[in-house]
């Protein structure tokens, strides 16, 4: 295949030795099977800003910091050299994430580097040594959708215990390996104390994957996961081992309406995202 003109910088530091095909476009980024000496890799060459059809950057970069007061405020400003800070942040947050994460025991694709927009990293591959499939295009039973449904709320509680929550989880950005799911695209992933949003984003997130399995095991639909783990972690009990019940006792506090309205908006973004999302071909 032809090599992108974005991941030519990666072959000329020999980072790259060839393209293979390209495995999918997304609505942040296209993703390609690379070449790197004896093994097989992925390059994720993120889009820009303006092509980009992920509009809710705004909420998920609160709490993001940056080098230095300059770029903050030229960022704040939107001036050319801002956006150009605020695009090297959203593509380093998945990077940094990807470390983060992994030091922790998440399963996630081991990065390599990023450069020029590109990132680098492990081609997550099923027991046959293919591209692991996403969880949508695996085939479920009542017994299975319960296991995978516990194995990935270990994997949101492991993130959140390093502070980080996905922001963005579904069906469609974790994948199915010879040893389980893995978790992938994670340029939105926010830090849980530095965003107002992260209860409402984690609460999502679990809300997505009860949902999805809750289609094969419908005793999950009105589970409360997310509440439950929030709780926990907001009152510093939440560990990687911690024993989960789907169920919270009902709070005596008033509710904070700005907070219900902030969440209100997050859903219907997502079911507008998930419009885009099924709209979008992965390339054979």
């Amino acid at each position: 295949m032809k090599i992108p003109k974005r991941i030519q910088p990666l072959v000329d530091e020999g980072l790259v030795d060839g393209v293979v095909r390209q495995l999918m476009s997304g609505k942040e980024a296209a993703v390609y099977v690379v070449r790197c000496g004896d093994e097989l890799r992925c390059a994720k060459v993120y889009k820009e800003a303006t092509q980009r059809s992920f509009r809710q950057a705004v909420a998920y970069q609160e709490g993001r910091r940056v080098k230095n007061s300059r770029q903050a405020r030229a960022m704040e400003k939107g001036t050319r050299y801002g956006r150009k800070m605020a695009e090297e942040v959203w593509q380093n947050a998945e990077v940094d994430a990807l470390y983060r994460l992994a030091a922790a025991g998440v399963r996630v694709p081991k990065p390599y580097i990023c450069l020029d927009g590109v990132l680098l990293m492990e081609l997550v591959q099923d027991v046959d040594g293919d591209v692991a499939p996403r969880l949508s295009d695996v085939q479920w039973d009542h017994d299975r959708a319960l296991e995978f449904h516990s194995l990935l709320l270990k994997q949101v509680v492991l993130m959140l215990c390093a502070g980080v929550i996905h922001g963005d989880l579904s069906e469609y950005n974790i994948l199915v390996d010879a040893h389980g799911p893995v978790i992938i695209d994670l340029p939105q992933a926010v830090d849980a104390a530095g965003n107002s949003a992260a209860a409402a984003m984690l609460e999502r997130d679990v809300a997505n994957l009860a949902n999805f399995f809750g289609a094969f095991a419908p005793g999950l639909l009105a589970s409360q996961y997310g509440k439950e783990i929030w709780r926990l972690y907001e009152a510093g009990s939440l560990t990687p081992d911690v024993s989960l019940t789907g169920q919270v006792a009902a709070s005596m506090q008033p509710a904070d309406v700005g907070a219900v309205i902030h969440e209100i908006e997050l859903a219907r973004h997502e079911e507008e995202e998930e419009r885009r999302r099924r709209q979008e071909q992965w390339v054979a």
